[in-house]
């Protein structure tokens, strides 16, 4: 069996988030979506589970952060080139997502920072090898 990962997200706002991660690039599979759950895919092995509270809930019993003022976890993408990341953050802030800093260059890796309307934070970043430094 092929490995492959699925973050669980607990949501507020089902089909809003789901335009939201839309915006980002990421398809929903309806196979392994619901009123209570929206699978969306960003690969054939990166799945992101969108779950509203009651659904997040009923597999644990801890209490769900407020990841709009505390961080429970950095979640990173990368994709293909500086314009990728540009075009991608254009249509996720668009979708009413939020750009908490500015963007970062290292040289090698180019990286930007959106949030989605439950505060989840995703970095988006390129990364050039070429320009890795050797030294």
């Amino acid at each position: 069996m092929t490995k492959q990962i699925f973050l669980n997200l607990a949501v507020t706002d089902l089909q809003k988030s789901m335009d939201f991660y839309t915006a980002l690039g990421f398809t929903n599979n309806p196979q392994f979506s619901d009123e209570t759950a929206k699978c969306m895919v960003w690969s054939e092995n990166i799945y992101v589970m969108l779950l509203n509270h009651e659904k997040f809930s009923s597999f644990t019993d801890k209490a769900i952060a407020d990841t709009k003022s505390k961080i429970a976890g950095l979640f990173s993408l990368s994709v293909d080139s500086v314009e990728s990341i540009h075009l991608m953050m254009e249509n996720g802030l668009q979708a009413g997502g939020i750009e908490p800093n500015e963007m970062r260059d290292y040289g090698f890796m180019t990286q930007r920072t959106i949030e989605d309307f439950d505060g989840h934070t995703w970095e988006i970043f390129f990364m050039d090898m070429s320009k890795f430094p050797t030294e």
